[in-house]
């Protein structure tokens, strides 16, 4: 005989009056979490109590029931309700729905069994409630105020709608994790975001960072220069869209139509030029995003003075300063930080700043000649250069009819060439004709050739002198590109690089401007002039000096068509001797300076290098151009180098392990030869040919990459 199922008997309900309730000490709920009891108090008052008391009755020694009812499970509630009687907008004896439980469980376990049996509402579900609520007429304010949870919160839910109903659904079947649903959300294209997702299922990289990376490789960041120029609600008002992160810090967001940006900056850059060259009175001036490293080259530089302080400025000036010091002072002798005294001397400093920040005057000539080039600077800042002169915009300089024009070339032996006249037949002097005739050229040639000799002799006997000698002839041709020349037959080149992108961009280069420009600043505007002013110049400023113009005249560049071997040998003899160091002066690896301009085996072998093998191994399935990004994230931090820019060790080779280390050498400097220089220098270039560097071929389930 089959046996009888038991039947289960459910608790029953009843409202109890409040004043009847008293919490259990059983209630396994000891730690504050959740929703405060503030709010759970406003949400009851909203719209009553929707879960009952779980309680059972107070006993008397006897067994007797005494008409109160302890509370195992549902404490948080009680306090609620506690706290609206308190307030008086419940009243003591109101009843209150309760489950009277018949005891047969203890009561810690009813309490931990309510607790531990409830499931969190799912997301999804939650943006499900949250979006209908809205199609029914309420706002993202009021959603927020009726459940107590922030307005961002309920917009980051509201935004789940804008992924596609596909990864939703995979999303509910927990093939998909909430970060990654919410990386998606960034983009309202549902058919971009199944063919990432397409892409990402498929391989080993899945991350929400990935995602988005993969969402905006089309768009620009608002926080790129010409983004920030422009201003997004230009961009935005011109009908540019953009997409927002809700999720995550987003500076910004990404503009979606770069092509739309493009012109709205070239638009605005035309304009504030024309602006610039109209109120300054310029003859010319030029307006790109960048300029190539080395456009002035060529260009006659003019710089103009700073305007002199009014009575009123300089009486301003002088009070703010004394009032400026005076604070400081008292401010070092206290004992404990005052943030309104740190603020009131970040004011004054700044009006002395504003008062010393006075604009630079142009001599008016100069301005009706020269011109201006306006850019984009790194934070979207116009970077105005004003004051350069074309050499067809100079004034045409007299030119003495006595003056020899001459080749020009410099003859470095020992004495001067003397043979043959240097204007018609040598003649003597006709003694009988009494009237004094002009030298002979030929003897003045001579007479002047036994100066020079002479003056050569002194010359090499007085260091300080010769010094400022060659200093002047370097300084003529660094500054004054038209300036007068030097008895000096000493020349200086210097390469102009405009072939390589982001040059101008590098600490080293905007270094480089800043010292130009405040020795252009100092040095006399007449080149004839410059004498006097080296002469009196101190040592230490001259050395610099020198320093600066010499180093312009650095060139170790590896061209293809001219490896230089020789001179690529001495600047590592140069750089060793000043103890230079790539990873040292701030190189670093990234897909724009190297890894996205090299063959996918180049990639993997950098980060094989750098970070190891199983970090290559983590992206060595991606293509490459998501490689060579992903490589640069991998590579941070370290002092990987490439081939040509590690340090040669004697005997010509390269350290390999490339951390940046620079191997020196106590026993003197090594002279390399073109036979002893590393296989980059003699070999021809290799083929990094994108379409031949990616081929891939894959042959029974192995991978193999195409030989560089």
């Amino acid at each position: 005989m089959a046996q009888a199922i038991q039947k289960i008997t459910l608790s029953a309900a009843r409202d109890i009056p409040f004043n009847k309730l008293v919490l259990s000490q059983q209630n396994v709920r000891k730690i504050k979490a959740g929703v405060s009891i503030e709010d759970l108090a406003e949400d009851i008052a909203h719209r009553g109590l929707l879960t009952s008391l779980n309680v059972r009755p107070e006993l008397d020694d006897d067994g007797n029931e005494t008409g109160s009812y302890r509370i195992p499970a549902g404490g948080r509630r009680y306090r609620a309700l506690e706290r609206l009687v308190a307030q008086k907008r419940l009243a003591k004896t109101a009843g209150v729905p309760c489950i009277v439980s018949q005891g047969e469980t203890l009561e810690v376990e009813d309490s931990l069994a309510e607790n531990v049996q409830r499931v969190s509402l799912h997301p999804l579900d939650q943006f499900r409630a949250f979006q209908t609520l809205r199609e029914q007429g309420l706002g993202e304010e009021e959603i927020a105020a009726r459940f107590f949870v922030s307005v961002a919160t309920v917009r980051q839910r509201l935004r789940l709608a804008s992924v596609s109903p596909r990864l939703l659904d995979l999303y509910a079947e927990d093939e998909m994790t909430l970060e990654q649903i919410m990386a998606f959300s960034i983009t309202n294209d549902h058919v971009r975001q199944e063919q990432v997702w397409d892409t990402i299922s498929r391989s080993h990289s899945r991350e929400p960072y990935y995602v988005r990376r993969l969402l905006t490789e089309t768009a620009i960041r608002a926080s790129d220069r010409r983004a920030v120029y422009v201003g997004i609600e230009a961009y935005e008002a011109a009908g540019g869209v953009t997409m927002r992160d809700l999720f995550e810090q987003d500076q910004g967001g990404w503009l979606q139509d770069p092509a739309l940006l493009e012109q709205l900056v070239m638009e605005k850059l035309k304009a504030d030029a024309e602006a610039i060259r109209i109120s300054g009175g310029w003859k010319w001036v030029e307006a790109a995003f960048d300029f190539p490293y080395g456009h002035t080259s060529g260009l006659r530089r003019v710089y103009g003075e700073q305007a002199e302080m009014t009575e009123d400025e300089l009486a301003r000036y002088d009070a703010t300063r004394a009032e400026y010091d005076k604070l400081d002072a008292k401010y070092a002798e206290a004992n404990e930080y005052s943030e309104a005294t740190e603020q009131e001397l970040e004011e004054l400093g700044s009006e002395l700043d504003r008062l010393n920040d006075r604009p630079f005057v142009f001599d008016p000539q100069d301005i009706a000649r020269g011109g201006v080039f306006v850019s984009l600077g790194a934070s979207g800042e116009i970077k105005i250069e004003r004051g350069f002169v074309r050499p067809e915009d100079e004034p045409q300089a007299e030119v003495d009819p006595s003056t020899d024009g001459g080749d020009g070339r410099a003859d470095h032996g020992s004495a001067l060439a003397v043979t043959g006249a240097a204007g018609g037949e040598d003649t003597q002097p006709d003694d009988e004709d009494e009237a004094i005739k002009p030298l002979p050229d030929r003897l003045v040639l001579d007479l002047t050739a036994a100066r020079t000799v002479a003056l050569r002799n002194a010359l090499a006997n007085n260091p300080v002198i010769a010094f400022i000698g060659v200093l002047h002839a370097l300084v003529l041709k660094t500054f004054y590109v038209y300036g007068s020349d030097s008895c000096l037959e000493v020349t200086l080149q210097s390469a102009r690089f405009s072939q390589t992108p982001g040059l101008g961009d590098t600490v080293w280069a905007k270094e480089i401007d800043q010292r130009h420009d405040g020795w252009g600043q100092d040095l006399p505007k007449d080149p004839n002039d410059l004498w006097d002013f080296l002469i009196k110049l101190d040592e230490v400023s001259r050395q610099a000096l020198f320093a600066h113009c010499t180093s312009l005249s650095v060139n170790a560049v590896i061209e293809p068509w001219n490896k230089r071997a020789r001179a690529i040998a001495h600047a590592e003899q140069l750089a060793r001797s000043i103890g230079f160091d790539m990873v040292e002066a701030g190189w670093t690896s990234t897909a724009d300076n190297y890894l996205g301009r090299v063959t996918k085996a180049r990639i993997l072998q950098a980060v094989r290098e750098a970070k190891g093998d199983q970090a290559a191994e983590l992206i060595g399935h991606l293509k490459k151009t998501d490689m060579a990004r992903e490589a640069e994230r991998l590579m941070t931090g370290s002092s990987w180098l490439p081939e040509p820019l590690r340090m040669m060790v004697e005997g010509g080779t390269i350290e390999h392990n490339a951390v940046g280390d620079t191997i020196g050498s106590d026993e003197g400097e090594t002279i390399f030869e073109a036979q002893d220089l590393p296989v980059f220098l003699l070999d021809e270039p290799e083929t990094s040919d994108d379409d031949t560097g990616d081929t891939e071929r894959e042959i029974g389930g192995e991978h193999l990459a195409a030989a560089e």
